[in-house]
């Protein structure tokens, strides 16, 4: 697919204006922690070893995709013992005003991935859609093989048939936030993963 019609394949619905009720402090919007620090690093640790194992031989690209991936991409490369290519992707905007569901391509990979072994790194797999889309693209392309590693697996909300191989977590069905994953681009550099209070986006 040309980047037009990934652009036109993404895109969902319109943004629509969220509740931004925030408190003094990020962490007064913490209605709990779910995955702290170091239980976070054990868990980059122990996927790390498990696709090093899976790819001996080979040389994975690595496609984050930003930008919620972002801190999770990071730690998890740190523990991935075989050589590896970096890249990114950007195909979802949570922005200020948006609601999950706008989605758009706006930066691809920068490599030709044609008979690469590509692992897509998310934070959060929800519905599935956006996942789906980018692994039959990628698939189009010729890759050998697409595989993904997700921080937290959500699936009470899934409506597509999406297949992720490699998961830190499944994740409860709350607004999560921190280690990379924002609610209006907030709390992205909060250390751990949280559920957000209610009171912030209702």
């Amino acid at each position: 697919l040309k980047a037009r019609d990934f652009r036109q394949q993404l895109l969902v619905e319109l943004p629509v204006a969220m509740p931004q009720n925030f408190g003094p402090t990020m962490e007064e919007d913490v209605e709990r922690v779910l995955f702290d620090k170091e239980v976070l690093q054990k868990k980059c640790e122990e996927l790390g070893a498990i696709i090093s194992r899976d790819y001996n031989g080979k040389v994975p690209l690595v496609v984050g995709v930003l930008t919620g991936a972002s801190v999770f991409y990071a730690d998890l490369i740190r523990c991935i013992s075989v050589p590896v290519e970096l890249d990114f992707i950007v195909v979802s905007s949570y922005g200020k005003r948006a609601v999950s569901g706008e989605l758009h391509f706006k930066k691809d990979v920068s490599v030709d991935i044609k008979d690469r072994h590509v692992l897509i790194v998310e934070d959060i797999v929800d519905t599935g859609k956006t996942l789906k889309a980018i692994g039959e693209v990628f698939s189009d392309r010729g890759a050998a093989t697409v595989v993904t590693c997700a921080l937290l697996d959500k699936k009470a909300h899934r409506t597509a048939d999406v297949d992720v191989k490699y998961v830190g977590f499944d994740c409860p069905d709350e607004f999560v936030i921190g280690y990379g994953i924002d609610y209006a681009e907030r709390y992205r550099n909060l250390p751990y993963v949280a559920a957000l209070k209610r009171s912030v986006y209702e």
